[in-house]
């Protein structure tokens, strides 16, 4: 595992970092229950029945994946995203 860390360029390093700190913020929008069953949902991939589907929608949606991609988005690039774009997807 060290010497795959070793590899990877420090820049690369800190993007993931970045990524996943900020997954991890919005990870932490949903409540334990709702965390426990989106860790189930995943689990089960494409064995899912299309009513664990339907639940899995709703449960992703509860993360606010829009704000979440213009987030990265304004981490990421070198032009940050307009606040007009951001209060419209922050609704």
């Amino acid at each position: 595992m060290l010497k795959i860390v070793r590899a990877i360029p420090f820049f690369r390093l800190l993007a993931i970092a970045q990524t996943v700190l900020l997954v991890r913020r919005h990870v932490r929008m949903l409540d334990a229950g709702d965390r426990r069953r989106l860790a189930e949902l995943v689990r089960r991939g494409r064995g899912m029945t299309p009513a664990e589907r339907e639940e899995l929608r709703g449960v992703l949606a509860k993360l606010e994946p829009r704000v979440f991609a213009a987030t990265a988005a304004d981490a990421f690039s070198p032009v940050h995203v307009p606040r007009w774009v951001k209060r419209r997807i922050e609704g």
